[in-house]
């Protein structure tokens, strides 16, 4: 036969899931069942008889009840739904009198007179010792707010809950005392720990705007920068791509006419294809030279006084013009370029534009490579038919 504790965590559970409103994050069965496991565990170290057992269990189950109808006198209201679930159990009036005594014990202002009471305020406070504390003091915060209780800064927040566990709050059974107390300190310490981090937080937030006030380089001008820099790398490794499907076409070109056309050659009746042979050769040939000289790097080593570095004249971000300065130079100048937003502007600027001059003579040499491959593969081919129309 099923216990009355069973039948009672059975009622109580169908009750909040049909009719209890889902703003209560709080307040609920997760939060029911939290406190009867609690009661439990203090109880089993505690001298108490089976039947206050089940009394203190009783009004675990049906303490917060009361929240189906209305959070304002919750507990009355949890007793009267006892007090009708214990009759359809024929449970005596005197009986269930005590049953809602120890409801009406788990008001946040009472003072506990005896150790039922002890127990079952014990019980329903246990969370101030939880590894959650701070997760279940976020829901009832978030349900209080959508209940128009109050809503709360993070400062007041933080500050009550710290009121609350230092000195409103204190346990009343030997158990927790001995087992919880520990646990609640710590969580006292973690709370002052995060109004540090709040004050902090604040005093960084101060000097934030102050540092705003400060005059700050422009987004978009940054922005121009990153983008036309990655277009410009983009834009040089499309060219050195490119240089090197033609270095790879002409030198397979010029490998299959050296293996297999050239030795055909010295033989009278194949004497009609030395010009077209050593046309496709010429053309493969200049057409490699061009490639090379596009992908060819042009390092600059430019000479400078210290002088032209304090007069900013010489481009510290293109390693062509720092590659023979000593690096405690390099290091001092640098310091002196990172303070200065024109002096960065400009050295970027004077990058762009060196990059483009790169850029530009690597194209045009590119597109010479091209012609001169097109116009040799059509002369070479000219050529040929050429040469065999004319056997």
């Amino acid at each position: 036969m099923m216990s009355i504790l069973q039948k009672a965590k059975d009622y109580v559970e169908i009750l909040f899931k049909d009719k209890l409103s889902l703003v209560y994050f709080y307040h609920n069965f997760i939060h029911t069942t939290y406190t009867v496991n609690k009661a439990e565990e203090i109880m089993k170290n505690t001298s108490v008889s089976q039947e206050d057992q089940e009394k203190v269990l009783l009004a675990l189950w049906f303490h917060d009840v009361g929240y189906i109808e209305s959070a304002k006198d919750h507990e009355e209201k949890g007793g009267v739904i006892l007090e009708n679930f214990l009759q359809k159990e024929n449970y005596p009036e005197n009986y269930i009198d005590d049953v809602k005594k120890l409801i009406l014990a788990t008001k946040i202002n009472y003072e506990p007179q005896n150790l039922l009471e002890k127990i079952i305020k014990d019980a329903d406070c246990s969370h101030f010792a939880s590894h959650d504390y701070n997760d279940i003091s976020d829901a009832l915060r978030k349900e209080w707010e959508l209940t128009n209780v109050k809503c709360f800064s993070n400062d007041e927040w933080n500050a009550g809950n710290l009121d609350m566990l230092k000195n409103k709050h204190k346990f009343y059974t030997d158990f927790a005392k001995q087992n919880w107390q520990p646990l609640k300190e710590k969580n006292i310490r973690k709370i002052e720990k995060k109004i540090e981090k709040e004050d902090d937080k604040k005093d960084n937030s101060e000097n934030k705007k102050e540092k705003e006030k400060e005059p700050k380089s422009d987004r978009s001008i940054d922005t121009l920068f990153r983008v036309t820099l990655n277009n410009h790398t983009r834009l040089s490794d499309i060219a050195d791509s490119k240089a090197n499907i033609l270095l790879s076409v002409n030198a397979i070109i010029i490998s299959v006419c050296l293996s297999v056309l050239v030795p055909k050659l010295d033989t009278p009746k194949n004497s009609h294809l030395i010009i077209p042979s050593f046309l496709l050769l010429f053309s493969s040939v200049l057409t490699i030279i061009f490639a090379i000289l596009s992908t060819k790097p042009n390092v600059t080593e430019t000479k400078f006084t210290k002088q032209d570095v304090e007069d900013r004249k010489v481009n510290l971000l293109f390693f062509g013009n720092f590659n023979r300065m000593l690096f405690d130079d390099y290091y001092n100048a640098m310091k002196d370029l990172i303070k200065d937003k024109d002096y960065i502007y400009d050295s970027m600027v004077k990058d762009l534009y060196y990059l483009g001059k790169v850029l530009d003579r690597k194209y045009k040499l590119l597109s010479t490579t091209y012609k001169i491959f097109m116009a040799g593969i059509i002369i070479s081919v000219l050529s040929f038919g050429y040469a065999f129309l004319s056997l």
